[in-house]
Order: C-alpha cells, then structure tokens, then sequence
C-alpha cells in the first residue's frame, strides 16, 4: 500500500480528466436550481462553481508556480459569474488549465499547498480525488451515479486517511491510545491500514488563517507498513471492511452503494 503521492502508480491526470468532464456533463443537463444532497444548502450551480474555484485556484498555483502562501494569497478569480450561462465557460477553463498545467509541470515541481509536502505531485494526487468524489456529489443530484474505479478509490482511501485526517502539520502533535486501533480493509483491493485514535495538540504559527491558534482536538494516525510495532499486520480493537470504493465514500461521509461492514470494540 503506497503511503504517499509519488509512490503511487495511478494515472492521476487520466482520472483527473475522466472525472472532471463527467462532472460537468452531468451538472448542465441539471436544472441549476436542484439541491445537492450531499452537499447541504447547496444546488447544482453551487457544486459546479464550487469546484471551478477549486481547480483555477491549484490550476494558478502551478501554472504561475507559486510556492509561498504570501503569493496565494492575493490570488483573485474575479467572482462567480453573473449570468449561468458564463459558470460552466469558467469550469471548462479552469478545468483545462489545471490538466494542462500539471501535465506540463513535472511531479517533484515546488508548489504551494497547506501540507508539509510543497509539491506538485500532491497536488495531481488531490485533484484526482476532489473531482472523483465531486462527480460522484453531481450524479447523486442527478439521481444517478456510475461505478468509481477500485485502486483510485482505494489510493483515496489512503489519501483521506494519511493526508487528509491523518497527516499532522509541523507544528502540531499527535498522541496516540494505545487502546484505540481500527483496521481499515477494502474487500476488494487487499488494502489494509492501522489507524490510531488518539489527541492532536499545538500552536498553529503557519501564518495561513489562525496564526496563533491553540489546538486539542480528537486525531488520529496511520502506521507506517515499515512500523514493526504496529504496522499493517498489527491487532486493532475494531475493524471496518467495505469495497474500496464504499469506503472512500464512507470516509468522505457520502453514502456507500454498499455495505461497510464493522465488527469489534464498539467505541
């Protein structure tokens, strides 16, 4: 199991692309006034916005290489478009920057991100995955959603847990419990991770939106498979299995199409 963007073998600009186009093809044959029930408060002209702001903002970010966060940001889209009919033009190009910007920048290019990892190749691995759960968030508005493909779900399960929840900023510090584990399986993949729940705590002195800020929150971390101690083939308390896909959905609290089955310590 990969532990990180540069270790993986997906091709993150093919399911970048697939999925961003399915997105858009989905949500301006909806009317722009549906709600979007993943998504609460929003409609389908909330998401397709939502996701344009998304990719002109790392689509700018790489194509003008930008690497400190006093250069992000001043960074201006000009605003949501007035008339509908300008919302899916802005899509469309800033979905088309962003694939050609980081089809042109190489992986280990410095970028700016809000994680330690300052890199474009990040940067490709998350993108991927905000346009794959966003078209699965467009098909669900539409009342219809198409199969995700296993190993980007399972390397999104991974991302979610590693990068996502799991991976604590520079500043900070995780404490673990021993006693609470959970194995994370996907049924159809063969993935497995240790996740430790446990207390993250420090100041935030990054500068971006809450310098300053004092931390202590629930957290939690994944093992390394290298970790002898408690690596990939350690106990847990509890586990959670699904299909790789179903628990990508899980962790990113949209509804699984199938069982996520859970067993063990209850708590």
């Amino acid at each position: 199991m990969q532990t990180d963007a540069a270790s993986s073998n997906l091709d993150y600009l093919a399911h970048l692309s697939r999925d961003s186009a399915r997105f858009a093809e989905v949500l301006t044959q909806t009317p722009p006034q549906t709600r979007v029930p993943t998504c609460p408060g929003w409609n389908a002209d909330d998401l397709l916005w939502h996701l344009a702001e998304v990719q002109w903002f790392w689509g700018t970010i790489v194509g003008r290489g930008l690497t400190t966060y006093a250069q992000v940001r001043t960074l201006d889209n000009g605003g949501r478009p007035d008339d509908r009919d300008d919302l899916p033009a802005f899509f469309g190009r800033a979905s088309g920057d962003l694939y050609d910007n980081l089809s042109s920048a190489g992986p280990d290019a410095p970028a700016w991100a809000w994680t330690d990892d300052q890199s474009v190749a990040l940067i490709r691995r998350r993108q991927a995955h905000e346009a794959l759960i966003h078209r699965l968030d467009a098909e669900l508005t539409a009342g219809h959603r198409s199969p995700m493909d296993a190993a980007l779900s399972t390397d999104g399960v991974d991302e979610v847990l590693r990068v996502m929840y799991g991976r604590a900023p520079s500043w900070g510090h995780f404490t673990a419990d021993p006693a609470q584990t959970v194995r994370v399986r996907t049924a159809d993949t063969d993935g497995s991770w240790l996740v430790s729940l446990g207390r993250f705590t420090g100041i935030d002195n990054s500068g971006i939106d809450n310098s300053g800020t004092t931390h202590d929150a629930p957290g939690l971390a994944v093992a390394d498979p290298g970790d002898s101690a408690s690596g990939t083939g350690g106990p847990a308390a509890a586990t959670v299995m699904a299909s790789a896909a179903d628990l990508d959905c899980w962790l990113w609290h949209r509804p699984p199409a199938g069982p996520v089955e859970r067993s063990g310590d209850s708590s």
